[in-house]
């Protein structure tokens, strides 16, 4: 497993970084669990239904129990009239939390990585910059390396690859310090900086 180097203009060279053997024997189920976790965590939870205690009015019977040949009704406010409460509606109390370990949490990283480079898809260059701070520049960057996505993490981010890159759809710059194996694993290919990935690799 090996990261491919590339040069300035963002072209492949013969010269490689390998990951530590160990990445490869992870059990892959490490870096499931850690996505489930992760996507469990960012959901909004916001999705929320009265139930027929909860809406107003209601407090009067509508008509008397017998003798006006319809069906009987308590309530305005149960569930099968309009206007009613929800029964079995979505509420927002659920906790959606999944513990996950820190130790797990750097497995599933680590086999994200070894994914990665088991596809060639793990690109180290130098240092990334749009100068410019334009996205056409950036895009024929990301044309250039012909992958359908990629992640970008940068040692710092500096305002202007950031502008570059922010409207682009088929990348995502980062900073190291917001890498995590979900984004890792959900792009096609990883371009990192050098002393980015050398710092990811050494915390591992």
């Amino acid at each position: 497993m090996k990261a491919l180097i590339l040069n300035e203009n963002y072209e492949k060279t013969s010269e490689n970084l390998a990951l530590p053997e160990a990445y490869a024997k992870i059990n892959p189920h490490n870096l499931y669990l850690y996505a489930k976790a992760y996507l469990a965590s960012i959901r909004a939870n916001t999705a929320h239904t009265k139930n027929r205690s909860e809406v107003s009015g209601g407090g009067k019977k509508p008509w008397r129990q017998k003798g006006r040949g319809g069906a009987r009704a308590g309530s305005t406010r149960t569930n099968v009239w309009v206007g009613g409460g929800v029964a079995f509606g979505p509420r927002n109390t659920k906790n959606y939390f999944q513990k996950i370990n820190k130790k797990q949490k750097r497995l599933a990283l680590e086999r994200a990585l070894a994914d990665k480079a088991d596809k060639g898809a793990l690109l180290v260059v130098e240092n990334f910059e749009i100068p410019s701070g334009k996205s056409k520049d950036a895009a024929s960057i990301i044309k250039k390396l012909g992958f359908k996505d990629i992640l970008i993490v940068k040692s710092l981010l500096d305002e202007k690859s950031f502008l570059a890159c922010r409207n682009l759809v088929n990348c995502y710059l980062v900073d190291i310090s917001e890498v995590n194996a979900y984004l890792l694993a959900v792009y096609n290919a990883v371009l990192i900086e050098k002393s980015a990935f050398k710092n990811l690799i050494k915390e591992a």
